[in-house]
């Protein structure tokens, strides 16, 4: 098993891959068979933090994941989503929930715990409460938020710091095509609070890797032409050039790219096995500049 680049997961003391994978189409009848596969290559190359939440297929992903701990017994670093839909907005649904996907994990505590979205209007106290009472039971290592504004971050973190618990995560949406994080206050807040930024949809479904568009440009037509010529000079791959943007833009930033099969896991690892010039992330950067 290679040894991938690992960074903090905030102020918790723990280190992470660099690179992990989301599992959010984990969830489907039509990927079962290959979804070992891709959990042990990520394993191989390094990437043993895998990504999940209760919503994922109803469970299902968690439910693969527990096959794959199962059958294969490497240390991974785990993490999991509650739903806070209407009627499940109570510390007390919160630790319920835990419950419920630690069984279908099969594992007695979790290594990070989210609240998968903020619902509106809910008490954003009962949340950190409910985070707090994870990490006391020992049912969870760490606890985060995921899709929280800045201000949402900073009070979850006031209210976790009242016992002593670090936020340790705020898992968002970010990529070339999609740098709100920057306009929006969150990596601000990231940096702040030393808080570790989990980007999901780091190359943005796919849209980064299309061609150019000749008869009908976008606005992303820019950042491709930039990407493929990154990943030429350093005979990698579009995808490689986008994540490792991701990786200089702040040491904060971990990534989470979806993948259904071993070699793509494998080539989103393949990020980490170089880096981008100054004069390459400046192209990036400008070609995909966030518009305020």
């Amino acid at each position: 098993m290679q040894t991938a680049p690992l960074r903090p997961l905030g102020r918790t003391g723990v280190e992470v891959p660099a690179i992990g994978i989301g599992t959010n189409r984990w969830s489907y009848g039509a990927n079962d068979a290959p979804v070992l596969e891709t959990y042990q290559a990520l394993i191989d190359a390094g990437g043993g933090f895998i990504d999940t939440a209760e919503i994922y297929g109803f469970g299902k992903s968690e439910r693969l994941i527990g096959d794959c701990i199962r059958k294969d017994a490497r240390p991974v670093f785990v993490a999991s989503k509650f739903a806070p839909f209407v009627a499940r907005t109570s510390a007390r649904h919160l630790t319920a929930a835990l419950d419920a996907s630690l069984a279908r994990l099969g594992l007695a505590s979790i290594d990070l715990y989210y609240v998968h979205f903020p619902f509106p209007f809910a008490d954003l106290g009962g949340f950190a409460d409910g985070l707090a009472e994870t990490v006391k039971s020992g049912k969870a290592k760490h606890v985060g938020v995921s899709n929280f504004s800045a201000d949402q971050m900073r009070r979850i973190a006031d209210r976790l710091q009242r016992s002593n618990i670090p936020l340790a995560a705020n898992e968002v949406h970010y990529s070339l095509a999609h740098r709100h994080p920057e306009t929006n206050g969150v990596l601000e807040a990231c940096r702040e609070l030393d808080v570790a930024l989990v980007a999901y949809f780091p190359l943005a479904s796919g849209r980064l890797t299309a061609p150019p568009a000749d008869a009908r440009p976008d606005k992303l037509d820019a950042v491709r032409r930039a990407l493929a010529e990154v990943a030429q000079a350093h005979q990698a791959t579009q995808s490689q050039a986008a994540l490792n943007w991701l990786l200089a833009r702040d040491p904060r930033v971990i990534l989470i790219p979806g993948a259904t099969k071993a070699r793509h896991a494998k080539a989103n690892l393949g990020a980490l096995e170089w880096r981008l010039t100054d004069q390459e992330f400046a192209l990036l950067d400008g070609a995909s500049a966030p518009t305020k």
